[in-house]
């Protein structure tokens, strides 16, 4: 397939007769899903512009501070949003699964983004998860709720819309037909890890860019060939990819990635901002490897008790969030807090290296 090359629904359909059609998916816990009913008249300005520059962002996958009886900090998120716009982040994703989208109710995922969008202010975009339903119309219903919170985007998780063993022409019908009932609403696409990876193949992901629907990819492919593949397919559409795999920082964001969206920026957001503001740049380009084969270092230790280690980093950090979720059980181990100990010093080296003021 030409990666420029816009495919038809009967194209897409005879790939997937001829079997041409790949799909990687993985099994994953069970959904919880909710539907809404109310919409928000869409603005000219709510659409992301296309991007005609450079300029890289890093965008956060937001986590959701919790009070001690296990309630929304919006006390603590207000500072929080305000932590991560002092290290330069060019937007939100609030409502995600660093949020623990999946252990709020539907009041709650609102509430959630509507508090975010009325902090930024219009300061940065905002873009929030929204395809919570059993069926397309319900999905549909819950995303116009959500696009009244005042996102910019309302992002639909890939796995809501097939079963694991369901075929790429299932997860399409499925797709068209929200996006039928969706109207006009900015949309953006998460290849979420809950309740199951369902990778977008390439001719799906084709496909829905000629949709001229999508504004917004989060990839969580961890392949750089397949994402260098899905980049070339981007070209020239307003889609902004952003990769979630935080080894991939230097690679993706040279090969043409609008930015980067790892739950590692819950601990140092400022170093994928420097990482976002430095990667092309040739008198920076030792310290860009560098700090590449730092992050992939530690990319796994951060994600061990997430998002609790991410909690627990960040009041080390000075934000006065409690180390509480809703969705990891227990607490972090000696070991755990040992390592995110080790890592706040070594935050403290790459600062001084990078030229980073805290």
């Amino acid at each position: 397939m030409d990666v420029h090359e816009k495919p038809t629904r009967r194209s897409f359909l005879g790939k997937v007769a001829s079997g041409a059609v790949g799909l990687t998916v993985s099994a994953g816990p069970a959904q919880t899903i909710f539907a809404g009913d109310t919409t928000r008249p869409q603005e000219e300005e709510d659409v992301l512009p296309v991007h005609q520059n450079s300029e890289k962002k890093f965008v956060p996958v937001m986590i959701t501070p919790f009070t001690r009886d296990m309630k929304i900090d919006f006390e603590v998120l207000s500072r929080l949003i305000d932590f991560y716009l002092a290290a330069g982040v060019k937007g939100f994703f609030a409502n995600c699964l660093s949020s623990e989208m999946y252990n709020l109710d539907e009041g709650e995922r609102l509430a959630l983004a509507r508090f975010v969008v009325k902090r930024v202010n219009g300061a940065v975009p905002v873009v929030a998860s929204g395809s919570f339903g059993q069926t397309s119309e319900e999905r549909a219903e819950f995303t116009k709720k959500m696009y009244h919170t005042g996102v910019n985007a309302v992002i639909l998780i890939t796995s809501h819309f097939a079963d694991p063993a369901d075929t790429d022409a299932t997860l399409l019908r499925n797709l068209e037909q929200y996006f039928k009932y969706t109207d006009n609403i900015p949309l953006g696409t998460y290849e979420c890890p809950a309740p199951y990876k369902r990778i977008l193949s390439p001719e799906v992901f084709s496909y829905l860019l000629g949709t001229d629907r999508l504004i917004y990819h989060k990839d969580t492919e961890l392949d750089p060939e397949r994402i260098k593949l899905k980049l070339k397919l981007a070209q020239g559409n307003r889609l902004e990819f952003y990769d979630a795999h935080a080894p991939n920082t230097m690679t993706s964001l040279q090969g043409g990635a609008k930015g980067m969206s790892a739950i590692a920026g819950n601990f140092y957001p400022e170093v994928f901002v420097w990482m976002c503001n430095h990667v092309n740049d040739p008198d920076r380009r030792e310290d860009v490897k560098w700090m590449q084969s730092e992050i992939t270092r530690l990319d796994t230790i951060v994600s061990q008790g997430y998002p609790l280690s991410s909690k627990y980093f960040l009041q080390k950090r000075g934000l006065p969030i409690q180390v509480l979720s809703r969705s990891a059980q227990g607490q972090l181990t000696p070991d755990q807090k040992r390592a995110m100990d080790e890592l706040s010093s070594t935050l403290a080296g790459w600062h001084e290296r990078l030229g980073i003021k805290a």
